[in-house]
């Protein structure tokens, strides 16, 4: 039984544009989407007040369903996002960033849901290191990338963008 072991798809000596740039447009689509999954919670929340009022209290007690949806609603989001044919959040979509295996396929739902709990158990024990890791690997993936075997890159239009404007322009 042999085991078939794929090649790394992006070579940052290579292909250096899927790389240019990759690591501060990242941290804006971050923002990007951390405020496109807040904006729902904070509405259900405001949601529940109001409720709570016009129950005189008894809506209140819906607050602690919160947490709960907060964290299924970030799990859909990423899922979903990440498993679309961009294999892009809208945060990434906006900084023209995308999500690849290590081997060149797209992200599914699965890899983008656990891509998120990644991210965020290496964030609660390993704060530091999973920024400082990018620093230290030639394709810029922080530490939870290297976990799931995920590189982000960017999007063909950028990369062959980037290509275009690294290329000496051609006399005749």
């Amino acid at each position: 039984m042999s085991i078939d072991i794929k090649p790394h798809a992006y070579d940052p000596v290579s292909q250096p544009e899927l790389f240019d740039g990759v690591l501060s447009r990242r941290v804006v689509a971050f923002v990007i989407d951390f405020i496109v999954i807040s904006i729902p919670v904070v509405l259900a929340a405001m949601f529940i007040f109001a409720f709570g009022i016009v129950t005189l209290g008894l809506g209140f007690a819906l607050y602690w369903l919160l947490p709960t949806a907060t964290v299924i609603w970030a799990l859909v989001y990423f899922g979903v996002t990440l498993g679309g044919p961009a294999s892009a959040t809208i945060g990434m979509r906006m900084m023209d960033l995308e999500m690849r295996t290590w081997y060149g396929a797209p992200a599914y739902f699965v890899l983008g849901a656990v891509h998120a709990i990644a991210f965020w158990f290496t964030v609660s024990f390993f704060t530091p290191f999973v920024l400082l890791v990018a620093f230290f690997n030639e394709r810029r993936r922080l530490l939870h990338d290297i976990l799931l075997g995920t590189v982000i890159i960017n999007n063909a239009a950028r990369a062959s963008m980037l290509r275009a404007s690294t290329q000496p322009a051609r006399t005749g």
